[in-house]
């Protein structure tokens, strides 16, 4: 386990296959129902004059998926995005080169989710208000997604499909959208990986 980082100097040294090693440690812990106790107060009083988060994670704003709890980690561990749909826009690439390369983060995971609401909108070709424009972000891992049965929410096994393959194309977007974290990527001062949630048994698969 990485303890809670408390100083610029802890974070330099950790390499991104550490962190992501302590996340899916800390996932074991979340599902085996031993995460590790914390003194909040604690945190809170560290971290008043900086944070030094390990990861970025990009995940889903849905309620069963609380993302610090999934990793077992703590106040000032990881930076956090969500949107419906765990897709990057021109802010969240903004964000994680704000994470990785001033902050000093050494992971981005996309985490997608197990019956996702909003990939779930995206395979109906749901038209509502702002969600029309939203979904368009999900609608090329629709699109990419193959079944000898129905193109819709009612496939469960297209709709694992299209979750998987939408994590998979935000990984790639991530890079081309972003030279920056692209170029820390190649030297090898970070590591973009993608995952998807099981809402059922709480583990996360690395995709």
């Amino acid at each position: 386990m990485i303890n809670s980082i408390v100083d610029k100097a802890k974070q330099d040294s950790l390499t991104p296959d550490a962190v992501l090693k302590d996340l899916m440690q800390g996932n074991v812990r979340f599902m085996d129902g031993n995460m590790h106790e914390r003194d909040y107060s604690a945190q809170i009083e560290r971290t008043v004059d900086g944070q030094w988060p390990k990861a970025v994670v990009l995940g889903c704003i849905d309620s069963r998926v609380p993302v610090e709890h999934v990793f077992d980690q703590g106040i000032g561990d990881l930076f956090v995005a969500r949107v419906a749909g765990n897709f990057e826009n021109t802010d969240i690439l903004g964000s994680m080169e704000y994470s990785c390369k001033v902050a000093g983060s050494k992971l981005v995971l996309v985490l997608g989710h197990e019956s996702c609401g909003a990939v779930k909108a995206a395979c109906d070709d749901v038209q509502m208000g702002n969600i029309t424009s939203m979904l368009k972000h999900i609608k090329p891992a629709v699109e990419a997604s193959k079944t000898d049965g129905e193109r819709n929410s009612g496939n469960a096994d297209f709709v694992a499909q299209v979750v998987e393959n939408n994590v998979r194309q935000t990984v790639e977007r991530v890079r081309q959208g972003s030279p920056i974290l692209n170029e820390m990527e190649g030297k090898g001062d970070i590591k973009i990986v993608g995952g998807v949630y099981s809402i059922s048994t709480g583990k996360v698969t690395l995709l």
